[in-house]
């Protein structure tokens, strides 16, 4: 008899819950069709708003703290690994191998310390911060489900009060609901009312707590492994002062901005007009620092070429074969251009076979440049050593990149470029339109098969290329 009267019980409470969810439901209904009114608390909906972007500013920063934890982590055993590798190479023989060993065993220590105080004074600071958050949710929308009931309940009585035919009984058992709907409600939304915005006004200390925890253990930190370092630098000194005589030298990277040997100058034109100014289109190529010849002027793009009097070639310099670059000559003599240097002035003293007595008769030579084929333009054609053809480059062109991966173009002014792929680059019309890592080209394919730059020229990302030429 009891299991049946716990059963029934149970099968009561449930039946009594459906009721609620379909008396909760039609009320929802009804007050989105706009034939119910709804009770409004427009300070509450803002607490609400408040502790909703609280939540999420919270959990973000849980979620970065962990990334940064997890970074420290990795950092500590890249540095471990680097520690060990440096007492495997370190020989027996050499001083300081005891001092070497116990500052990498101390800077092991460090990490490991570093990582556990974040943890503690940050991590589970943090957790426990968030772990609030659930439990005043879960209450918020129970206040709102009983904000439903409340609203209900008082639409049913006065719903019976208007009726033609009165039910008294009906009323006053309404009345009862009504009154134990608004307790409830009334209850519930007193404490959260209270409790959401000192919630809210509590997040200003524990931000300030935590990142002053972080911001300080990050001090002490980089202090002492500097103190490691410091003693690890005076272990590799004594090192160096026992075997100062093989000492390793580093040598300097070739710049970009360096010139190349062997450079140039080029032809004037083959109707022995006066000489002019020439507009030269250079392109740089990368060669060991101190090659560049002394007192060389170079443009400071391809984009903006250099001016100056036709000069005669220094004797001995490479073949043209080495590198290509494009002079136009103008119908007119050009205003003479600012002075070379000396040095440029005096490397000019030998002259190339077949230059005319015009350039020989330049008070200055062409400034040293990196070139690729010697070939001048002239009135549309081009001059070279192997005879007269056409200019196979896009105007402006700087130097060729290769694609190492395929890229998909997602805009309409975007290469789309194959493993493979040979483009020729030239500058932006618009420099202030470059994006950092974004050049402006064209592929070799296109510009061969329809010579039509306005149609085949589109940016593409940089490190997706190798540059090649």
């Amino acid at each position: 008899m009891a299991e049946m009267g716990s059963k029934g019980v149970t099968a009561g409470k449930i039946a009594s819950n459906v009721q609620k969810k379909l008396t909760r439901a039609q009320e929802k209904v009804l007050q989105k069709l706009g034939k119910a009114d709804e009770t409004k608390d427009e300070q509450f909906e803002q607490c609400v708003q408040n502790f909703n972007k609280q939540l999420t500013e919270g959990t973000r920063l849980q979620k970065d703290l962990r990334t940064y934890l997890a970074s420290v982590k990795a950092m500590h055993e890249a540095s471990k690994k680097l520690n060990e590798c440096l007492q495997e190479v370190y020989e027996p023989d050499w001083p300081g191998r005891d001092e070497a060993s116990k500052i990498a065993e101390n800077n092991d220590l460090l990490w490991m310390d570093y990582h556990q105080k974040l943890v503690d004074q940050a991590l589970l600071t943090m957790d426990t911060y968030l772990g609030q958050f659930p439990d005043i949710k879960s209450r918020i929308a129970k206040r709102g489900r009983k904000l439903v009931d409340y609203d209900s309940a008082r639409h049913h009585y006065e719903s019976l009060q208007t009726a033609k035919k009165k039910d008294e009984a009906k009323i006053a058992k309404a009345e009862e609901e009504l009154i134990k709907a608004q307790k409830v409600f009334e209850e519930m939304n007193v404490d959260l009312q209270e409790e959401l915005p000192s919630l809210w006004n509590s997040r200003v200390g524990f931000y300030v707590n935590t990142f002053q925890s972080i911001a300080g253990l990050e001090e002490n930190f980089h202090k002492e492994m500097s103190k490691l370092n410091q003693n690890l630098n005076d272990v590799l000194i004594s090192l160096e002062k026992q075997h100062g005589s093989n000492t390793f030298t580093v040598k300097a990277q070739p710049s970009d901005n360096v010139p190349a040997k062997g450079n140039k100058s080029p032809s004037p034109p083959p109707d022995g007009s006066p000489a002019a100014t020439p507009e030269i289109r250079v392109n740089h190529e990368p060669e060991p620092a101190g090659a560049a010849t002394p007192g060389a002027t170079l443009p400071k793009s391809p984009s903006q070429p250099t001016e100056s009097p036709a000069g005669s070639l220094p004797s001995g310099e490479p073949s043209a074969a080495e590198g290509t670059f494009a002079v136009a000559w103008p119908s007119q003599t050009a205003e003479p251009g600012p002075a070379q240097p000396a040095e440029a002035s005096e490397a000019a003293g030998a002259q190339e076979p077949g230059e005319t007595t015009t350039s020989e008769a330049a008070s200055s030579s062409l400034p040293a440049v990196v070139v690729e084929t010697f070939s001048a333009t002239v009135n549309g054609t081009v001059e070279s050593g192997s005879g007269a053809g056409r200019l196979d480059l896009p105007p402006g062109f700087m130097f060729k990149v290769q694609a190492q991966h395929d890229y998909t173009a997602t805009d309409t002014d975007e290469l789309q470029l194959k493993a493979g792929d040979v483009v020729l680059v030239i500058p932006f019309q618009n420099p202030e339109e470059q994006d950092e890592g974004w050049l402006m080209g064209v592929k070799e394919s296109d510009w061969n098969q329809h010579k039509e730059l306005e149609k085949c020229r589109g940016v593409f990302p940089e490190n997706f290329t190798e540059r090649v030429q």
